[in-house]
């Protein structure tokens, strides 16, 4: 119990043997991150029983989250595989024709994306090194003018900040994906390039129209629209996650600090965990040792009571993903007992929920300064509930269903227990005896009945 803040870690070929990806759930990952823009299909069902494999024979709830590709937009094909110069200042014409393009013009393959074109939209090309801007529009036919880059070549992706694009958020790929990965209950599934909250809303109903699993939803947050509406696309989903990647794309980069606290505190406001995503040790992908901005990029996350870190390709890819998790792991630590030892009054500059009930919890465990927060869960609601609060102690989840428990890894400063016999006896001492708690007072809730118990 030395981090409150969860790891969420990206499984890839030089994580996913099973001795790693054991070591790693034992370093500190709460939440394993499959990503389907890669492996799909068999390849991700046998990491997802893999994962569950491991966590049964630890003895220790692990989420599973799949990540969806999502409307990832790439421009056609050139006449070669050379890289076309660029000038600033020359005109530029994407069109539906899929003849091989030139220096003048290619292929803009997606008829949906152009037709919600307008003039003045930017265009950002190969993550953002090129820029254009549209002078005129048509429903086959965009004409744009440079503003940035020096040359292109063939299947660029492209970034349009200022476009919304009237298209589903689920590809023809990813219904194909998620209708696959439905069979194998994962806990979360995350969504790319959200715009707005009916494309959770499309999500949901997708999966509960074929499965009673309780599949949780988590709204990747990276384009500007979806910053502006954060508030109602956090009520509709389960959480959020703050990509960075493509976010610092279509935002000014300056601007992605700000952004990214803004929406932790919003996440708080709604009562969502929130994860914070991309390059957070990304030296460590060719490095044994993260980058000193690194180390307080991950503490500050931790500073500002984030449910997660993720890790990407420092785990996918890496040269050594252990010690990647290894390293969050230390440091998510210190920051967590340095934010505990040194408490900051969250109380006057955030709105959290008015719930008396997980007040009264907070307060309760406080005022007799109690070791521990023992919950005992039938779902996710009221672990949630005292999670929001940030309390300085433990919050342990007793559960009687293993996906309940899963779901819980996410939440910060929640340890949950996959236990029937402990869940029945409602045996809060020895709950909190697992996690090494052998004196001081708990605060036991149940069914919400709150009592006050001495454990010597």
């Amino acid at each position: 119990m030395n981090k409150y803040t969860k790891i969420t870690a990206s499984i890839g070929p030089k994580c996913e043997d099973k001795k790693t990806l054991s070591a790693m759930i034992s370093a500190g990952v709460n939440m394993c991150r499959l990503n389907f823009s890669h492996d799909t299909g068999d390849v991700q069902g046998k990491k997802i029983d893999l994962i569950r494999e491991i966590s049964r024979e630890l003895n220790t709830p692990v989420a599973v989250m799949i990540d969806l590709q999502g409307p990832k937009h790439r421009i056609g094909n050139f006449k070669t595989e050379d890289k076309y110069p660029l000038t600033i200042g020359q005109k530029f014409v994407f069109d539906t024709d899929p003849t091989p393009g030139d220096e003048t013009r290619v292929q803009l393959p997606d008829a949906d994306v152009l037709g919600s074109l307008r003039v003045g939209d930017r265009i950002l090309l190969n993550d953002g090194k090129i820029e254009m801007q549209v002078d005129s529009a048509s429903a086959d036919r965009v004409e744009a003018t440079v503003v940035r880059g020096t040359e292109i070549w063939s299947r660029r992706g492209f970034n349009l900040p200022d476009t919304e694009i009237a298209t589903s958020v689920l590809t023809k790929k990813d219904r194909a994906d998620l209708e696959y990965a439905i069979t194998k209950n994962p806990d979360y599934v995350a969504i790319s390039f959200v715009q707005k909250p009916e494309d959770v809303a499309e999500v949901r109903d997708f999966i509960t129209q074929r499965t009673s699993h309780p599949i949780k939803i988590i709204a990747k947050i990276e384009r500007p629209n979806a910053v502006a509406r954060i508030t109602d696309i956090a009520a509709a989903a389960d959480g959020i996650m703050i990509a960075r990647g493509d976010l610092a794309v279509e935002v000014p980069y300056a601007e992605v600090p700000a952004i990214s606290r803004h929406i932790i505190r919003e996440c708080r406001k709604m009562n969502k965990p929130v994860i914070v995503a991309t390059q957070m040790l990304g030296s460590m992908v060719n490095s044994e040792f993260p980058t000193r901005a690194e180390i307080t990029d991950v503490a500050n996350a931790a500073y500002l009571r984030a449910d997660s870190t993720m890790t990407s390709e420092e785990t996918t890819i890496g040269i050594n993903p252990l010690n990647a998790i290894e390293t969050m792991s230390n440091i998510l630590s210190y920051a967590d007992g340095d934010a505990i030892a040194n408490p900051y009054d969250w109380s006057r500059v955030e709105n959290i929920p008015e719930n008396d009930w997980s007040r009264s919890v907070a307060s309760m465990a406080y005022l007799n300064k109690a070791s521990a927060i023992v919950v005992f869960a039938r779902d996710t609601v009221a672990v949630s509930e005292i999670s929001c609060r940030k309390p300085d102690i433990p919050v342990i989840a007793v559960c009687n269903e293993s996906v309940i428990a899963n779901q819980l890894c996410l939440l910060r400063g929640v340890f949950p227990i996959y236990d029937n016999e402990l869940f029945g006896m409602r045996d809060g001492f020895n709950a909190a005896r697992r996690f090494n708690i052998n004196m001081g007072k708990l605060v036991i809730v149940d069914e919400e009945k709150i009592s006050l118990r001495t454990l010597d």
